[in-house]
């Protein structure tokens, strides 16, 4: 290597070099964001971010989302050198089995790491949460005296992601809030994988950011470390907006043949133009994963900048304990994972037989964890009123009150459910997002990650079937609860009365994973709870709600009704009409297929007995994935086409959704000679 250099220009290009070799040896991912963004990258690490390497989970430490996640060896490369837990032979697993360094991003899976990227367009939009989070726990922790909370968020982002319209969501509403601690360095290289963006992408980024409200810096040269730093200082002066930075790059800078080219984006360089690029940087030509001494004395110490900072911050951590130990003592428990005991609501006792939207029911609920849950904070996609999430007096957020709990996300669902994620990765916000179930469809990207990050975010879903009624297929959801139930890791309540809609709440709340509730648009009736298990039940997914009376064992005449959310009425409905012909009926409320399946196998055969065959599954939604559950004996009554416009009531009872039906069905199987 070149000793005349300076150590910035060689910290630099080690990064560079790094995600160059991490790219060969996997011969797989993307080296021509780190070659143009290193700069960018360094500038934020090493002069501007606080951060503590030996701890990344400090409570008050600078985020940095790396919305183009594409550009991960960028990220693990930075990591390494700052001393996170990342070693050389995890850089040299890049993109491999197992590896703590996958192809893009994943929080919870790399020390370091603060969201998971890579869908274009997701990163800045949580990062938008992330910073709202900030607003948020800073006006509901802070006092004049103490900051706990008053990190800023710092973005990479791309052409790509600022072409994708959740971008343009998310940076709509963040100009309007004003987050001024938001702040987005947009690597402006002018290439995507087809080639130029004059392909595509010809509008003019600053101006449209300038229109959403945003502090707009403009033609910042990508490799000038000065300017970078001067135009980040500058940003944080603005506090009523947050910033774009347009930084002017070359994609595969420093690879004669390729930089400046939409080859340099996501395949490896070859062998031949790698030694290229390290001799254009003063590398050994003949090794790989080289970092000199020096340059790592100087990432040592920038890490103990950061472990400073947060020893000061820790005094007024321990002022805090001091002044409010039941807050510290909550807080404690967030962030170790656990919901606190202390702000857990009594919930409401429904009676048996009143009629009430499960919608209703979730916003009386909602109301009283509201009451115990300082941090609890969201809203809906411009339909509060309608999905039961506008209660009491509570106040919204926006420029002013930060520390308002009542979000206005407009008509932004995909937005939303990033924006949701971002504010759960503080551990601390409980955060929740709204809308029709129709419109989860508009939000399954962020639904999926945030299945993958595991974050506490909470999604609330009205008007879940054709029970809408007359807006028609186009509101009516049919194949929605096969989606969101295909999703790993994503538990799915479908509740059939306002108690186990009480008890699904509660569960979203103490099991601190992503979750989404389906809830009615119409009326259902209270089921009579009076053996109490209603709250056991949920809570292992599936229960026995009724069963069959005498002592008989003869299964060819018995029958077991499986049903969710607003069928299950009409299961109970059926059942003493199928006992009047001698058969012996028991009704199963499955509102969480998820959590049933987490059960013990012992468990699930007393709800279920495999050597009853004769099973009715009762859902108004697709059948798609209730067959494991009906079996070959049994069948499923449900919707494999779209919605009509017609009142509810009428639909459901023109598709089958009533006592009489069920019954008839299940008749029929009963009836049906033996094969």
């Amino acid at each position: 290597m070149t000793s005349t250099r300076s150590i910035e220009e060689e910290a630099i290009a080690t990064i560079r070099l790094l995600a160059v070799d991490m790219v060969e040896k996997a011969r797989s991912g993307h080296p021509g964001l780190p070659l143009g963004a290193a700069p960018m990258a360094y500038t934020l690490f090493a002069r501007i971010m606080q951060f503590n390497p030996a701890d990344p989970e400090w409570l008050n430490r600078d985020r940095f989302v790396l919305s183009a996640g594409h550009g991960s060896a960028l990220l693990y490369a930075v990591l390494h050198l700052c001393g996170y837990d990342l070693d050389m032979d995890d850089l040299k697993a890049f993109r491999q089995f197992g590896s703590r360094t996958p192809g893009h991003p994943e929080y919870g899976h790399t020390p370091g790491v603060e969201t998971t990227t890579g869908p274009l367009g997701q990163g800045i939009a949580t990062a938008v949460g992330i910073a709202a989070a900030e607003r948020f726990l800073s006006a509901r922790l802070n006092t004049e005296q103490r900051t706990l909370i008053d990190h800023y968020t710092y973005v990479i982002c791309g052409d790509g992601d600022l072409m994708e319209g959740l971008s343009a969501e998310a940076s709509s509403l963040a100009g309007h809030l004003k987050l001024g601690r938001l702040i987005c360095l947009y690597d402006s290289n002018r290439i995507s994988i087809e080639g130029s963006t004059k392909l595509t992408f010809t509008e003019n980024v600053a101006q449209r950011y300038e229109a959403y409200g945003w502090h707009v810096i403009s033609h910042i040269d990508g490799n000038d470390i000065d300017a970078i730093e001067q135009a980040v200082r500058d940003a944080q002066e603005v506090t009523d907006s947050p910033s774009l930075i347009i930084l002017d790059t070359t994609i595969g800078f420093g690879s004669p043949n390729k930089q400046g080219t939409a080859s340099a984006h996501g395949e490896p360089l070859g062998p031949n133009e790698a030694l290229l690029v390290k001799r254009a940087f003063g590398f050994d030509e003949k090794q790989s994963f080289v970092v000199a001494d020096r340059v790592y004395d100087h990432f040592r110490e920038i890490a103990k900048r950061g472990r400073q900072l947060e020893a000061t911050w820790r005094e007024q951590w321990r002022s805090f304990e001091q002044e409010e130990p039941a807050m510290a003592s909550a807080i404690t428990e967030l962030l170790a994972g656990r919901f606190p005991e202390s702000w857990l609501p009594d919930l409401p006792e429904f009676t048996a037989g009143e009629k009430l939207a499960t919608r209703q029911a979730s916003k009386s609920v909602l109301s009283r964890i509201a009451a115990h849950t300082p941090l609890l904070a969201g809203g809906s996609a411009d339909l509060a009123p309608s999905t039961g999430t506008l209660y009491g007096e509570t106040s919204d957020f926006e420029a002013g009150n930060y520390g308002g709990a009542t979000f206005r996300f407009g008509v932004r669902e995909h937005a939303m459910a990033a924006i949701v994620n971002g504010m759960a990765l503080s551990k601390l916000v409980i955060p929740y997002g709204a809308t029709f179930f129709v419109f989860s469809d508009y939000m399954k990207p962020a639904l999926r990650l945030a299945a993958l990050m595991q974050t506490h975010s909470i999604f609330i879903f009205t008007h879940d079937s054709i029970g809408v009624g007359e807006d028609g297929p186009t509101h009516q959801p049919i194949e929605q609860l096969a989606m969101l139930r295909s999703i790993p890791g994503l538990d799915v309540y479908r509740p059939a009365d306002a108690n186990e809609t009480a008890t699904a709440w509660l569960l979203a709340l103490k099991r601190r994973k992503p979750v989404a509730l389906v809830l009615t648009r119409q009326n259902v009736p209270v089921l009579d709870n009076s053996n109490g298990n209603v709250r056991d039940g949920v809570s292992k997914g599936g229960y026995v709600l009724a069963d069959w009376a005498g002592e008989s064992s003869d299964n060819s005449r018995r029958l077991i009704i499986v049903a969710t959310g607003s069928e299950v009425q009409h299961a109970l409905e059926a059942k003493p009409q199928i006992e009047a012909r001698g058969y012996a009926v028991r009704v199963v409320s499955m509102p969480s297929r998820e959590l049933f399946a987490e059960q013990t196998a012992e468990y699930r055969s007393t709800v279920l007995p495999p050597s009853v065959r004769a099973r009715v599954v009762v859902e108004a939604a697709t059948t798609f994935g209730w067959h494991d559950i009906s079996g070959d004996g049994g069948a499923v009554i449900g919707i494999d086409r779209f919605g009509i416009s017609a009142p509810g009531s009428t639909l459901m009872e023109a598709f089958g959704f009533t006592g009489v039906r069920i019954a008839a069905k299940a008749l029929d199987i009963l009836d049906a000679p033996p094969q």
